[in-house]
């Protein structure tokens, strides 16, 4: 029985879905467009529900009629820094997802480099403060929920990254991961200790609970 390898890409301004078989080669390809909004100048968001839709009517196409073959594996390739939260109970987004390009938060990192934590956070992550990666903006995220932050203490909401969403919708709600690659570039992660950062988490308001 053949295999296959179910290729996502959800980017910016398309999902795309690949199968590859056994050999390398590539068999079925679809993509659909997604929307990008700019509700104020240098805010950038997308819905999360359409890069959802996007990705599963992508990936249905390419599966539809599939016969005597199985998908073995699903990868996922994914706009980096952009970020979301919703309701781990319902699964329901509490918000846009906001892009890696959106610069709502550039106010807040200009403070946290005033008052002289831009060396540290380098240091631990890797990154210079900059309101592009996840940090900040799930920060943002949070402060628009009622009781957000202690809702998300209590392990009632879920912050991450793109592949999250995606992971968390193909399995239904059974799976609430990220990989180091993706959690490298949300400014939290420890590159040293490969984990979560307890000084980040604090110093960006976000707690471990809600993290994948």
């Amino acid at each position: 029985m053949q295999r296959y390898v179910l290729a996502i890409d959800e980017g910016t301004t398309n999902a795309k879905a690949c199968l590859v078989d056994e050999q390398g080669q590539l068999v079925r390809s679809a993509s659909r467009a997604l929307g990008i909004t700019f509700p104020r100048p240098d805010w950038v968001e997308q819905d999360a529900r359409e890069l959802w839709e996007a990705t599963r009517s992508a990936a249905a196409e390419v599966l539809d009629g599939l016969a005597g073959g199985a998908v073995a594996a699903i990868g996922i390739s994914n706009q980096r820094e952009s970020v979301l939260l919703w309701d781990r109970q319902t699964g329901q987004p509490l918000g846009p997802c906001i892009t890696w390009q959106c610069h709502r938060t550039a106010e807040f990192c200009a403070q946290l480099r005033a008052e002289g934590h831009g060396p540290m956070v380098q240091r631990r992550t890797g990154l210079a403060l900059d309101p592009m990666f996840s940090a900040s903006k799930a920060r943002w995220l949070l402060d628009q929920v009622p009781d957000g932050r202690a809702r998300a203490a209590n392990g009632e909401l879920c912050v991450g990254t793109v592949d999250a969403w995606l992971l968390w919708q193909l399995t239904s709600g059974q799976a609430f991961c990220t990989d180091v690659t993706n959690a490298s570039r949300t400014q939290l992660f420890n590159l040293a200790a490969l984990d979560w950062d307890p000084c980040m988490l604090d110093l960006f308001g976000v707690p471990r609970e809600a993290l994948p």
